[in-house]
């Protein structure tokens, strides 16, 4: 039986961590906040108190962290303690620099780049989209393991160390955010001019424009149901990553927006409601005293 030591139970890890126990894999869970590890005690997952004892002799090291500084803290503990035939899957969203911090840590453990598509419904149902780098001798050894958590693998390189996954994933989280905080902007601009914004769905449904994904905002935003699929935090913290990434060579504008709209929700006390809720980001007061 192949024993996973996977650090990270949040959100996403902890579904996660789950259907690799129901898959039949001997699972070990550590979380900073021991509360949000503890049930999966109650799923068969032996609950550790330091990544380093998680990791023990384990075969596979998973990281699930929020961020760089997450996992490169946790990630250090552990790889001390792995056998020299382990493996390291890096699954949470970190960015370049994130992903080179790890591969220097890494040494000797093999490493996978196998960053996830998808928030929490998918995690708990097992069907995210994983997208991994790693040799061509490795995909076997991890394959079981990403099958247990996701509907489908897509094979983006054979290098970890370029992480093919994490660039890819910083493309799509630009796709998302963007098109996460167009939405509440639509709709804002909706209610701002008098009309129900609820119209603005009605209107775009069935067109070229249409998205099943504006819906499913939209809808949330609409209804006030912010239970978190992913935090506005969490969003905030990839803006960041994606515009690292970018540089100076090349020019972001609607992350950059997108990023700014995050940074004031959570300054208004949104920060880990769902990402949705960067729409009140929309409805500020103005200040200004004064004409033209």
């Amino acid at each position: 039986m192949t024993t996973v030591a996977f650090l990270g139970t949040g959100t996403m890890g902890a579904p996660m961590a789950s259907n690799l126990l129901g898959a039949g894999f001997d699972v070990r869970v550590w979380n900073r906040s021991q509360d949000k590890a503890a049930p999966l005690g109650a799923e068969g997952a032996m609950v550790a108190d330091t990544p380093t004892e998680a990791a023990h002799n384990a075969d596979v090291l998973v990281t699930m962290l929020l961020d760089t500084e997450a996992t490169v803290q946790a990630g250090r503990e552990a790889v001390a303690a792995l056998g020299p035939d382990s493996v390291w899957v890096q699954m949470g969203t970190i960015g370049l620099e994130g992903m080179e911090r790890v591969r220097q840590l890494a040494q000797e453990i093999t490493l996978v780049d196998a960053p996830v598509l998808g928030t929490r419904a998918p995690a708990e149902q097992g069907t995210l989209t994983v997208l991994a780098a790693a040799s061509p001798e490795v995909r076997s050894t991890v394959r079981p393991l990403l099958d247990a958590v996701g509907q489908r693998t897509l094979w983006v390189g054979e290098n970890a160390a370029f992480a093919s996954g994490t660039r890819l994933k910083l493309a799509v989280n630009s796709w998302v955010l963007t098109l996460t905080n167009a939405v509440g902007e639509s709709l804002s601009l909706a209610r701002h001019l008098g009309l129900d914004p609820n119209l603005f769905l009605d209107a775009i449904d069935g067109s070229a424009t249409d998205s099943p994904y504006a819906h499913l905002k939209g809808s949330a935003i609409l209804n006030e149901q912010l239970a978190p699929s992913f935090t506005v935090r969490g969003a905030a913290k990839d803006a960041s990553l994606i515009s690292e990434a970018a540089g100076d060579s090349l020019q972001l504008d609607l992350i950059r927006a997108a990023g700014e709209r995050l940074q004031r929700a959570e300054e208004a006390g949104y920060a880990d409601s769902d990402m949705a809720a960067a729409y009140f980001a929309s409805f500020v007061s103005n200040t200004s005293t004064g004409s033209e």
